[in-house]
């Protein structure tokens, strides 16, 4: 009658030891492909050189359709902890991008030349290991129905050292422009 009663209990204890796993397996299997991403954005390293042009909406100054010459450096510091990617460095108009794992999440801020600082999530359900999509999540500095700002990201990695990226602004709650950045390992490293 003993051993019984000491089988049903390693039973109950197997049962809830399952049951706690496979609740909880879903928000395992989210926060390894945020970390797997963030291994991925850690590769980044680096200087990268390419051009930029605006895809869509109203120029924001004369030559906006033009395609311009940029520079970007990525930068894993902290740690570890955070990728640190500077658009334009040493330049008017220079901007940084944060990158950092909170909790099972991909966080993105963007430190904008407009003063302000969007904040964006990684939505994995949106895109793939190769095709990264940031969506707002808010920011300070900027009221989002009214003020110009950083709205959504787009980051695709297009083959061995290239990579895409687009900049979506919201202007009044809506769309106003997107700018894409297409960028190649720079060889001088």
């Amino acid at each position: 009658m003993e051993t019984v009663k000491m089988n049903r209990g390693h039973i109950f204890f197997f049962i809830i030891f399952a049951a706690a796993t496979l609740s909880t397996g879903s928000s395992f299997a989210e926060e390894s492909q945020a970390s797997k991403v963030f291994e991925r954005l850690k590769g980044l390293e680096g200087t990268w050189t390419g051009f930029a042009r605006q895809t869509s909406g109203e120029p924001h100054h004369d030559g906006a359709d033009e395609e311009m010459s940029v520079l970007h450096e990525f930068r894993v510091s902290a740690a570890g902890s955070v990728v640190m990617e500077i658009m334009g460095p040493d330049s008017p108009y220079e901007m940084i991008n944060m990158y950092h794992l909170d909790g099972q999440d991909l966080v993105l801020t963007h430190y904008c030349a407009a003063g302000n600082q969007p904040t964006m999530k990684l939505n994995p359900a949106a895109g793939s290991t190769d095709n990264l999509v940031f969506e707002f999540t808010g920011g300070t500095n900027f009221d989002p129905d009214v003020d110009h700002h950083i709205h959504s990201s787009r980051i695709i990695f297009s083959g061995e050292g290239t990579l895409e990226s687009y900049w979506t602004s919201y202007r009044e709650g809506r769309q106003e422009a997107e700018m894409q950045f297409s960028l190649k390992r720079s060889t001088d490293q």
